[in-house]
């Protein structure tokens, strides 16, 4: 059995439409272009290993009908990225155990303080549901007879580092980011797969744009390249037109295998 990888959400952090509507330049009769914030799944052996808990979270696992949630990774702290948390609880209940989570320390902390809660409780009705594991550079994640591995990379998020994920060698994840630092660059060349953050045509302090992307994957060579973190003004049909043809447009629930 492949590895699945799943987008669960590719929309920036007011999502399209936003919550008052608008969807800017998104034609609103497209499926494709109603997102979600992000967050992604990883698969195999009917264990799922859930990348960032975002604030569509609910909405987002019932449409792709997913019935556990096994560990958590996080890329950073930022809202968009975390505030899904409490929606954790039905699997540790469903499971009579805590979720592990693995994430670096500032986001741990973050974490830690705005739902201490899930982590520790002096409340014996609302027993903590998470975790916190180990973290390390390269985490491996048992999946009945085979292994999954993460690495973790730092990468520049405007003011903050983000972490991008490479999931067996094969797949990179980089929901938020506007730079990668020159050191590691030589980790993301010639993927299968380069999940990666296009917020915007325009340029931006925290988030690639789109030809700062396609810059990029000129540089890095990935097989494929899946642009997300999408805002309201990247129609799904016309920057399609505008991207070469190993380049694609993500949408929530796009999955493909490793």
């Amino acid at each position: 059995m492949k590895v699945k990888f799943t987008i669960l959400g590719c929309g920036s952090s007011l999502g399209v439409p936003r919550i008052d509507g608008y969807f800017g330049n998104c034609n609103p009769n497209n499926k494709k272009n109603y997102r979600t914030r992000c967050s992604a799944l990883i698969t195999l052996n009917n264990v799922n290993i859930l990348i960032d808990t975002s604030p569509d979270l609910k909405k987002q696992l019932l449409m792709s009908g997913i019935k556990n949630i096994n560990n958590v990774f996080y890329t950073h702290n930022h809202a968009d990225q975390s505030h899904g948390i409490n929606e954790l609880r039905v699997f540790a209940l469903k499971n009579k155990n805590k979720i592990p989570v693995f994430a670096d320390r500032n986001t741990k902390k973050y974490l830690f303080n705005s739902f201490k809660y899930c982590f520790k409780s002096d409340n014996d009705s609302y027993k903590p549901i998470l975790q916190f594991m180990k973290f390390k550079k390269n985490i491996n994640i048992s999946c009945g007879s085979k292994k999954i591995s993460i690495k973790n990379i730092p990468v520049k998020h405007g003011k903050i580092n983000s972490l991008a994920y490479i999931i067996n060698n094969k797949c990179a994840y980089l929901p938020d980011v506007n730079k990668i630092y020159p050191k590691d660059i030589k980790s993301f060349k010639k993927l299968s797969y380069l999940v990666i953050d296009c917020l915007q045509y325009d340029h931006h302090p925290s988030h690639f744009s789109l030809n700062e992307v396609l810059k990029l994957v000129k540089i890095l060579k990935p097989k494929k390249t899946i642009l997300t973190n999408l805002n309201n003004q990247i129609d799904y049909n016309i920057i399609k037109k505008q991207i070469p043809n190993n380049v694609f447009p993500a949408y929530d629930g796009m999955s493909f295998y490793l």
